[in-house]
Parts: structure tokens; sequence; C-alpha cells
């Protein structure tokens, strides 16, 4: 389920990009500073598109490094390690720099907002390629990937992925439910919450299946190794 909060982050975003193109039109010339358009609405939010945004693919032959060039000015260092690999052939490389670049910008404003946030929407992948973004552009925020790394979205986890240990709901909306189960199908806990307040759950180490609807994400208070 999107997280509204998220939704709420990528309106503020999109306005102040506007707002910037807008005080920068009346000066002497364009902005060294590539300027990013509003993004656009993730999948799955009812009433909008569901493409979330330029994603680069993954397949198909990719420009070499040593011809990755931009239309004007030059790449950092930085910038030229992360679109290793990254640009397809024919595709302009800026454009899979800013679907970096927005990755960093949207977890940039979630953190100061409300860190369980940034977080969940990692784990969630809202926001895409976070983890790949974060490494090559913004590793300030690699403590958010770990993190999420640990995490519980919304969903059906089993076997290897069940990690004993205590876990809160971050941005859970009114309709929060989970439940856990253990060996021959044994209801271990369960619970709702219609408050959209976060909860508490343990998930023990007899824990076979644990599923969760409407919570956004759960994230590690503590974890047995």
């Amino acid at each position: 389920m999107r997280n509204p909060f998220l939704a709420g982050a990528v309106v503020v975003m999109a306005t102040a990009a506007l707002a910037a193109c807008g005080s920068s039109a009346g000066g002497n010339g364009p902005s060294a500073a590539t300027p990013t358009p509003p993004a656009k609405p993730a999948a799955g939010e009812p009433g909008e598109p569901a493409a979330a945004g330029p994603a680069a693919p993954t397949t198909g032959r990719k420009t070499p490094s040593d011809e990755i060039t931009p239309a004007t000015g030059t790449f950092t260092e930085k910038q030229r390690e992360y679109l290793a690999d990254r640009v397809p052939k024919g595709m302009d490389p800026a454009a899979v720099l800013q679907t970096g670049q927005e990755a960093c910008d949207r977890l940039r404003y979630l953190v100061k907002a409300d860190r369980d946030t940034a977080v969940g929407a990692i784990a969630t992948d809202e926001i895409p390629d976070a983890a790949d973004a974060v490494a090559g552009l913004c590793p300030r925020h690699q403590d958010l990937v770990d993190e999420a790394a640990y995490a519980y979205p919304d969903g059906t986890h089993t076997g290897d992925r069940l990690r004993p240990g205590v876990y809160r709901s971050a941005s859970p909306t009114t309709a929060c439910t989970w439940r856990i189960i253990g060996a021959g199908g044994k209801e271990l806990s369960s619970g709702a919450s219609d408050t959209g307040t976060s909860r508490t759950i343990t998930i023990p180490k007899s824990a076979r299946t644990f599923t969760s609807t409407g919570c956004y994400a759960w994230l590690p208070e503590g974890a047995d190794g």
C-alpha cells in the first residue's frame, strides 16, 4: 500500500522544483544545476499513471564507461562511477543520472521529516534503486539502506527471510493487520490497529510465516543473530 506521507513528499518536492525554475528564469543565464522535473506519482496510486519515472533499463547493450559524456558540462568522478554499466546504448546518460539523483533527493527530504518513513520507502521499493543511488551518489544515507535490509514490507514472508526479533510498524494505515504462524499452521500471534499509530511485535524463532497488510513496513528494533 502506498504511503500517504511519501506521496505528500513527492508533491512538495515537485512544487519546490517548479519554484526554483521560475526564480531562475530572469537570471543572466541557465543555472549550473540540471533542473529536476516534477516527480511522477508512484505506481498503484488510484487515478494516477502507473509509471513512477524514467527508470534505466537493466538489459541490452550498455554504453562503455569511457564513452559516457553529458551533452553539456562534465560529470564528477562519483557520477561516472554511478553511471558505469547503467546507460543503455543511445540513451542520454543525464536521464539515468537524474533517476539516481531524484532518489537521493527524496531520501534527503524524508529523513528530515520522519526517518522511519525514509527507511520504509526503501524497504517497500517506493524509491526505486535506492540502494544503488545511495552507494553511488549519496552515501551519507547508507544507514537507511542498511536498516531497510532487515525490514519487512507488507506481504507474506517465510523461511530464511524471517529473522527473530522485535519490530515496529512504520507509517501504518488505519487498516493495519498482522499474523505470525508457526510449525503446522499454528497461529502464534496476530493483531490489528485502527489508530494509524506505530505498534510493536515480536517475531519468535518458532515463526514460519509472517503476514502483514496495511502496515506499510516493519522496522527492526532488535534481532536475534
